[in-house]
Formats: C-alpha cells, sequence, structure tokens
C-alpha cells in the first residue's frame, strides 16, 4: 500500500470550526473536529451534511494532489482567518519570518537570520533579498508593520490579536488604550525589521509561524482593502499562489514561481475541495478524487490498521469547563468527585475510537522539555479514574456546603454528534458511578460560546487546539482575566506562575512554573480533561513529503505525487 509520508489533512471527521486556542482567545485554535475551541479552540461543528462536493474534480495540466478542506475558509485575511479551515490554505500561500521545518521547528522563512539582543527584547529579523509576492513585488519590512499594526487595530477585531501582546505597545493598541505608533514594530529599512517585546520570551518565534504573523502586501492593500476574498486580487508570498476560488466548492493554488525557494516546490497544483461530510470524503479518495482523507467513524474499526492509515499526535485537548459561580461548583471536592467518576479510557477507545488517547493531564504530549523528555511524560497523571474515591469526594463535598442532595446539573455541549455520545457517555458514568442524575443540553454552536464566555453555563464542553508550540499556550487560558478562562476561576497564585512561565530565561525553571502550573490546575479541578487529539489520516500511494506537525500547519512546500 502507500507510504505514509507525514501528513496533515485537517480532520474531515471533526472539521468543526477550530477557534484559535490559545491564551487568549478560545476559539481559535481549537479543535480539528467537533468542537468549540479554546483557541485556536473551539472546533464546533462535525461533519456538516450532504455537500455539493460531488462535482466532478476538474483534470489540471501538471502534477496535481487533490486534498480537502472541509469548508470554506473563514477568511484568507491573516488576521481574520484564525481557525484551523483558512490556516491550512494559509500556511501554504503565504509565509511568515519563521516556518516549521521537517522537525516541527522554528526555522527561516523571509527572514533568512536574525539577531536577539542580551536582554532577550529586541528581535532584529533580515529579510531575504530574494522574498517577492506573486505579483513581483518585493517582501519588505513594511509589510509586517503593517500586518501586524492591522491584526491589532481594534476595529479590525480579529481573534488572533492577543498573540501581539508579547510585543511592546501591544496591548495597549488593541485595547483602546494606546494608538499604532506606540507598537513597537519598525522597518529599519527594506529588508530590516526590529520587534521589540515587553519581556523576554523564549517561544517567540515559535508564535511567529502562527498566519497571524504573516505579512500583507501592504501596497496593494491600501489600494484594495478586500485583497484577500477573490483568487485574482488575492497577492501570496508563500509556495503556492491562489490560481481559482470558487466559493464555498472549491480553490486550486498553483506553484509561485515568485517564491524565494520554488526550486523545492514539486507540485505543480493543489486542488482544495469543500467537502464537509466524511462519508462523501472517503468515497471520493476510494474513486481516486481525493488523495488523502479523514476516517469516517462508523468505519473506524475498520481501518484504522490500515496500511495507509497514518496516527500522529495533534496539540489539542478536550475538556469540560466548571462554573465555579454556579453551585455545586463553587466546592472543590464536588468539582474532585466529578472527575474521579468519568472513565476516560472506555470513551477513548469505545466513543470517540480513532485512535485517540485519553488526557490525564491537561498539556497534551508533543511538547519537548529542556531535558529532552516529552513536558506530558515528566509531569505525570494527573486525574484519575477512581469510583470509590469520587463516591467519598462528593460526600465530604456536600457536608461543606450543607447539602442534602446536589442542586440540578446541566452539562451543556455544543451541536456535533461525537459530542453527543461523549456527553451520553459521561452523563451514564456520573450516574453509575457517582448516583448523580444530569440533564444534558444541546446547543447551537453561537449560542453555545456566547453562554459560555457569559458564565451562564454550569458544566460545559470545550477544547482548544495549541497556536504554537509551548505548553504555556494552553495554562495561560486560565489566569484570572483571560477571555479563555470561562469558569470563574482566580487565583493570584496562579496568575504568578503562569507570569514566570512566560518570562524567565532559565528554561529548566520555566519548565518547572509550568508543571506546577499545570499540578494546580488539576488540583483545584476547573475543568476536566477527557482526550487529547490526533491526527488520522488515509493516504493514496505515491503521495509523500507533506508535513504535519504536532503544533503547527498542514504545510505541502514539500509534498509530492509519484505515480
Amino acid at each position: 500500500m502507500s507510504r505514509k509520508k507525514l501528513l496533515w489533512v485537517l480532520l474531515v471527521l471533526f472539521t468543526a470550526f477550530v477557534l484559535a486556542a490559545c491564551t487568549a482567545g478560545e476559539d481559535a485554535g481549537e479543535e480539528p473536529d467537533d468542537a468549540d475551541t479554546d483557541t485556536a479552540e473551539e472546533a464546533d461543528g462535525e461533519e456538516g451534511g450532504e455537500d455539493a462536493a460531488a462535482e466532478e474534480t476538474p483534470d489540471l495540466d501538471g502534477k496535481t494532489l487533490y486534498i480537502n478542506n472541509g469548508q470554506e475558509p473563514t477568511s484568507l485575511d491573516p488576521s481574520i482567518g484564525f481557525d484551523q479551515v483558512s490556516w491550512d490554505p494559509l500556511n501554504n500561500l503565504m509565509e511568515g519570518l519563521t516556518r516549521l521545518d521537517e522537525n516541527s521547528e522554528a526555522a527561516e522563512g523571509v527572514a533568512e537570520s536574525w539577531d536577539i539582543s542580551e536582554d532577550g527584547l529586541t528581535y532584529t529579523f533580515h529579510l531575504r533579498e530574494d522574498a517577492n509576492w506573486s505579483n513581483g513585488d518585493p517582501v519588505v519590512a513594511e509589510d509586517f508593520v503593517f500586518a501586524w499594526k492591522h491584526m491589532l487595530d481594534p476595529d479590525t477585531a480579529s481573534a488572533a490579536a492577543f498573540l501581539a501582546y508579547y510585543i511592546e505597545g501591544g496591548e495597549e493598541y488593541n485595547s483602546g488604550e494606546g494608538s499604532a505608533d506606540d507598537v513597537n514594530v519598525t522597518a529599519i529599512d527594506d529588508k530590516t525589521l526590529e520587534v521589540v517585546l515587553i519581556q523576554p520570551t523564549g517561544f517567540f518565534l515559535d508564535l511567529l509561524t502562527n498566519p497571524a504573523f504573516f505579512p500583507i502586501n501592504h501596497q496593494v492593500a491600501e489600494e484594495t482593502p478586500d485583497w484577500h476574498a477573490e483568487a485574482d486580487t488575492f497577492v501570496a508570498n508563500g509556495p503556492y499562489m491562489l490560481d481559482s476560488w470558487d466559493h464555498d466548492s472549491e480553490m486550486i493554488f498553483a506553484k509561485n514561481p515568485e517564491y524565494w525557494d520554488a526550486d523545492a516546490v514539486n507540485l505543480d497544483y493543489v486542488h482544495f475541495s469543500m467537502v464537509n461530510d466524511s462519508n462523501t470524503q472517503y468515497q471520493m479518495f476510494q474513486t481516486g478524487e481525493l488523495d488523502t482523507a479523514s476516517v469516517p467513524p462508523e468505519l473506524s474499526d475498520e481501518l484504522i490498521d490500515g496500511d495507509n492509515v497514518f496516527i500522529g499526535e495533534y496539540g489539542g485537548l478536550e475538556f469540560f469547563r466548571f462554573n465555579l459561580t454556579e453551585e455545586p461548583f463553587q466546592n472543590k471536592k464536588i468539582r474532585q468527585a466529578f472527575s474521579y467518576a468519568i472513565n476516560r479510557d472506555d470513551i477513548a477507545e469505545y466513543v470517540v475510537k480513532q485512535g485517540v488517547e485519553p488526557a490525564y493531564g491537561f498539556v497534551s504530549p508533543g511538547f519537548t522539555a529542556p531535558d529532552g523528555n516529552d513536558f506530558r511524560e515528566e509531569n505525570g497523571d494527573l486525574v484519575a479514574f477512581d469510583p470509590e474515591r469520587a463516591q467519598e469526594l462528593l460526600a465530604e463535598g456536600m457536608e461543606e456546603e450543607g447539602y442534602d442532595e446536589l442542586p440540578p446539573i446541566v452539562l451543556s455541549f455544543n451541536t456535533s454528534d461525537t459530542i453527543q455520545a461523549i456527553a451520553e457517555s459521561m452523563q451514564n458514568m456520573l450516574s453509575e458511578n457517582l448516583g448523580v442524575e444530569v440533564t444534558l443540553e444541546n446547543q447551537e454552536w453561537n449560542v453555545f460560546a456566547e453562554a459560555q464566555q457569559n458564565l451562564e453555563l454550569q458544566f460545559s464542553r470545550s477544547s482548544f487546539i495549541n497556536d504554537y508550540a509551548d505548553p504555556v499556550n494552553f495554562l495561560e487560558s486560565f489566569v484570572s482575566d483571560s477571555y479563555m478562562n470561562r469558569t470563574g476561576f482566580e487565583s493570584e497564585e496562579y496568575d504568578e506562575l503562569i507570569q514566570k512561565g512566560k518570562s524567565e530565561t532559565d528554561e529548566e525553571q520555566r519548565y518547572e512554573y509550568l508543571y506546577e502550573a499545570e499540578r494546580m490546575l488539576a488540583e483545584e479541578m476547573i475543568a476536566m480533561p477527557i482526550r487529547y487529539y490526533n491526527v488520522v489520516v488515509l493516504e493514496a500511494d505515491g503521495v509523500e513529503g507533506i508535513l504535519r506537525h504536532p503544533v503547527g500547519y498542514f504545510d505541502l512546500k514539500y509534498a509530492d505525487k509519484t505515480e
């Protein structure tokens, strides 16, 4: 069968809107499948129903890879398309100062080199002389200044803006307390960019691989503000350019001859379908209309061990939030009791399937600590399944609160077949293992997300997909003033740990702060981890060189397709 090269395809299986994830925006990085997303976080919708996808796939004159994006990108404006269905196309049309390499590490992109000041605050990037836009314009430092200030402009309302708060003046401008002139990003000359940070940030180069930090051709954008909305106005600086775009149906990328590393690009075209139904896209894979596909849930047991299936790590977590401002979850022991009553192994193996791993901590596998070990292995299992301990804690918590019986419990979740199946399993486990009856409440995504943000939900589902490759990205979501907290949890001690976890320059010590912060989350149990995300991909024979990263974006720069 096929050679299983690394491939990261948007899991149509879950194809939810992956809102960005990390720190400040629950909606960006979230899950690739059905979730809400804290970030990268909320992927919300699983399969969409039938799609018009079954239009005939066009034959293109040249080496063409046929893949599926699941649905229409939210936006190809890098500041607005802060979700998985936008990130994957953007990462192949554009390139930032840094780009994830074959080892998933931040390497040179538009910047061929950089200097970092001794205090770790000032970065000076040297742009490639041969970095050009697809229309022939040179990529200049002012393109980055323009793009980043566009992202931070309050009028842009970018969900990604919080990522640029590490830059001096960024948060002030975005919050309306400062001006664009206060943002300390400077074009020293056409090929030199200077950036000043508010504190040392060891993961800054990783952060810059996020599409939110991609440049915008400032001359084109000033003349055509909606340059990103159609193929005939779109300008690219990455391996591919946007050849055509039939909205809600297909996109065709062509090799970008102006790209500085065009010789490394093997494909002539990439054809993106927009099929938001896992069975339809699987059928297209079987008939050769797609070169890659996700595995339909109902075929998981049959296909998961096949020779042409790749299963890999994906930086993300599905979890359930407790609202500490509503009874009975103001009580820590009651929250802990609920967690001990959940059998995560069974949910992963029998409900979600797809080879996913149960989550016994908050930070997903795939983050390498300074000692070379994985963060997850180093900090170990922080939650467990123990029905007897669950019953003990529930009794103790109820006694502390003076409860003869618990107030009614409502578990809320956003619409998705997989999410509903998980919620129903949890409902049964809480009844059988804890004697607690739980009512399920299913809400459409927009209603659900707003209610959760406003602390109107008592017990609710969430997910998170990392925006960049550092454990602090998830952990900072629960600082007291985070938009993504959504639990009512406030702790000066936790806030201080996260601040140290961002600014400490000794990496070993920085990780110690992050380990301690995660242990504190587990002790307080303000959120209940359920399972980690993964990548499950079917790949046709002859397809190779597609890069997928545990944290990062689908990369077709080196992709190839042989007969």
